[in-house]
């Protein structure tokens, strides 16, 4: 299972203002029930099969030129390990116990 983080930029939008974006980004990836996420204030963590992450992100970079924006920005991070078996909870409470 592959950990991916995102951040998607819309460009040349109307406003300074980006929150509607970011609520029809959430609606688009709520639509694919077969990877997890998660928002936060800064970006959005994807948690899945890497092949279909790809996929996903492929599908929501287009989100924002649906929706007007005339450019978008989309960084991509990636976290593919193959060792052992990780997700978005294994990471955080691999680090809450070395926190006691």
């Amino acid at each position: 299972m592959a950990i991916a983080e995102i951040t998607i930029i819309p460009i040349g939008t109307q406003s300074t203002s980006l929150s509607s974006y970011v609520a029809d980004l959430h609606k688009e990836l709520e639509r694919h029930t077969d990877i997890a996420f998660q928002m936060t204030p800064m970006s959005t963590i994807l948690e899945g099969p890497l092949d279909r992450l790809l996929e996903v992100i492929r599908t929501v970079h287009e989100v924002p030129f649906t929706n007007g924006a005339e450019r978008v920005s989309t960084s991509i991070k990636i976290d593919d390990r193959r060792d052992k078996d990780a997700s978005m909870q294994q990471k955080m409470d691999s680090v809450a116990r070395k926190l006691t």
